[in-house]
């Protein structure tokens, strides 16, 4: 793609005033919206929020790319700015940003900004041509430096250049394809991945094989972005490969290289450091990797990350990967209800989506987050057994905390069974993924959890569940109140997850009907946006006009029960909005233990309200708590004028 068809001069910035990365963000969006190339700064921005909430969008060497795909975009558009001076945009490097791209989509443009993303990331792997940039002055020099800078790639990939090649399917044939002498020739591969999929990933690639083409190596490099792998390796290539560099921030398929040398390091080491890379992989200085190893080696530059960190990530993959049969399964079980309030338990309907929702969706609830749990840890080894010992918590009773035990323990015994295997001859080495891990690994995770996990959980779960119906009026409400606020505290992240995934354990342990602490975190999670939207109606003076228009919009996602439509004020105000967030939120989940509302549903805010066996109680609790957290904002918050 031609990125000068998206670089319009108009809205370019030559020398952007923001020194802050929030206030960088404005000024490009301000850019946009000033030149009618997006209709709503304010739901933009929010995309933008998003985006950067998953993972900073500088991406080093003074570059950032903030992007969004949405259907208040006009018309695709990469605003171009530069700054002087930089701006601190959290980097991967540290370093602070001098050269911008916001690139805007709108939802129907397929994945443009993917590919104008990947566009992008290889033209400034060259770092001549961000110096070239940097020392612009009209919009004019801009547009012409791309021009030239593409022209120049496509006249390499016409003359097939070695070790150059982007999509097999559309390159030239070249040199490591299909040359005579290709079986005695050294060829390296590789293959770039980065969290995201997008820019790392493919800037790495462009380095990767630009170096090569320096030191007359042959390489095939395969991209796993967010569109899936492309330029995938075969099998004769791997055959005849010197080494393998996986340039990787997260898993990529491994098995394929079984016995080559695979040199396995951060994304950020393929673009940074890649004539130390080929040389290593040409050289065959790495170690050999056996199948069913998740990694050989620890990247060498990667920070050893903390054994909480480790937990929160591998109880994060279960959590994510059950989500989806909660909020299905919850929600048909929530209306199955109903019909069972009109014609009883025989009612047809009732029956219908009860047995797909709670007999079905529901069922898998546990073995779903014990395997992906497992799988996290022990990769894809550990997905059976951490999925059976899921399963044997929930007909023991060993239920949620069970099952939990279970993912943790199947990761940890397919690791150690790796260890236990490794000295096996070379001969045996396929047997380990096909039928030495599953017996082993099943038998052992079986045997503990049925002599051990099942009785202890079990009981302990009873003692739980016992306890919580027992509770006094005085600690049920102090647990709503813990409860509610830890929705607010970070709108989605750690502590939002673990009050939510207790409620659920606490759901699924009595049988689907204990909704007590689901009507805490349900009504805690409904605060934040409501109060948003009350205090920017009520407190219009204290919020721009952008502002009080996307603060509309929370009070459908208040309602809905989703919490992440505050992110973007608490972004911008973190101590004002979490804190009156936290203490509405707090109050609501309170009120709920203290009236004894109980919705048996997981999901769903005021459209499962009615589940409630006090649903007008249930939204006033809301409303207390969402009135409070607006009114503590309002008055908190600095009006515009002193802003200024």
């Amino acid at each position: 793609m031609k990125i000068t068809d998206l670089l319009i001069k108009e809205t370019m910035i030559m020398d952007l005033q923001a020194q802050t990365k929030d206030a960088a963000i404005d000024e490009l969006i301000a850019s946009l919206y000033n030149h009618g190339r997006i209709s709503d700064p304010v739901l933009f921005k929010e995309k933008i929020l998003k985006r950067e909430a998953e993972a900073s969008t500088g991406i080093g060497g003074g570059i950032a790319m903030p992007h969004a795909k949405t259907n208040v975009v006009n018309e695709a558009t990469v605003v171009f700015a530069k700054s002087s001076k930089g701006v601190e945009f959290d980097s991967i490097d540290g370093e602070p940003a001098r050269i911008f791209f916001m690139i805007a989509v709108p939802e129907g443009a397929g994945n443009m900004h993917l590919r104008t993303l990947a566009t992008l990331s290889k033209l400034l792997i060259d770092s001549e041509f961000i110096d070239q940039l940097m020392n612009t002055r009209t919009p004019d020099e801009v547009t012409a430096l791309f021009d030239a800078k593409q022209a120049e790639g496509d006249e390499e990939a016409q003359c097939g250049g070695k070790g150059h090649s982007s999509d097999r399917e559309t390159h030239p044939v070249t040199k490591e394809a299909s040359s005579e002498g290709a079986e005695s020739e050294a060829l390296v591969i590789a293959v770039t991945a980065c969290p995201t999929g997008i820019a790392h990933t493919y800037m790495a690639e462009d380095a990767l094989k630009k170096m090569a083409m320096e030191m007359g190596v042959t390489i095939r490099v395969e991209t796993n972005g967010s569109e899936g792998a492309k330029n995938v390796l075969t099998p004769d290539e791997i055959r005849r490969a010197s080494g393998v560099i996986v340039a990787a921030d997260k898993n990529v398929e491994m098995a394929r290289f079984d016995g080559k040398p695979v040199l396995i390091r951060p994304v950020s080491d393929g673009i940074r450091k890649p004539q130390e890379l080929i040389q290593k992989a040409l050289q065959g200085d790495a170690p050999i990797y056996h199948g069913g190893n998740k990694t050989v080696e620890e990247p060498e530059n990667e920070e050893k990350k903390s054994v909480g960190s480790k937990i929160y990530k591998d109880l994060m993959n279960g959590i994510s990967h059950m989500l989806p049969f909660v909020v299905g399964g919850g929600i048909l079980i929530a209306i199955s209800f109903l019909f069972e309030q009109v014609g009883g338990p025989d009612h047809p309907l009732y029956k219908l989506l009860m047995t797909i929702g709670g007999d079905g969706a529901f069922h898998f609830l546990i073995p779903i987050l014990a395997g992906f749990i497992a799988m996290s840890i022990g990769d894809r080894p550990a997905l059976m057994p951490g999925m059976v010992g899921g399963l044997m918590a929930v007909n023991s009773n060993a239920g949620f905390l069970g099952g939990l035990a279970a993912g943790f323990m199947a990761g940890y015994i397919v690791i150690g069974l790796r260890k236990l295997f490794a000295g096996l001859p070379k001969s045996l080495e396929g047997l380990k993924p096909i039928l030495l891990y599953p017996v082993f690994g099943l038998l052992i995770a079986g045997a503990i959890m049925y002599f051990i996990f099942d009785p202890v959980f079990s009981t302990i779960n009873t003692w739980l569940v016992t306890g919580l119906n027992n509770l006094g009026t005085a600690n049920a409400v102090l647990l709503g109140l813990v409860l509610g606020g830890m929705m607010a505290i970070d709108m989605g992240g750690p502590f939002n997850k673990a009050a939510y995934t207790f409620a659920i354990g606490v759901f699924t342990s009595s049988g689907n009907t204990n909704g007590l602490m689901m009507a805490a975190v349900m009504a805690g999670g409904m605060v934040p946006p409501l109060a948003i939207a009350l205090a920017s109606t009520f407190f219009k003076h204290k919020f721009t006009e952008e502002e009080r228009k996307s603060g509309l919009t929370n009070y459908v996602l208040g309602l809905s029960f989703i919490t992440e439509g505050a992110i973007p004020f608490a972004a911008a105000d973190p101590l004002r909005v979490l804190t009156s967030c936290i203490l509405g939120s707090a109050v609501a989940g309170g009120l709920t233990q203290l009236w004894n509302i109980n919705i048996p549903a997981p999901h769903g805010g005021i459209f499962v309200a009615a589940l409630a066996n006090h649903a007008l109680l249930f939204l006033l609790a809301v409303a207390i708590g969402s009135v409070i957290s607006a009114l503590v904002l309002g008055i908190w918050k600095k009006p515009m004028v002193d802003r200024a």
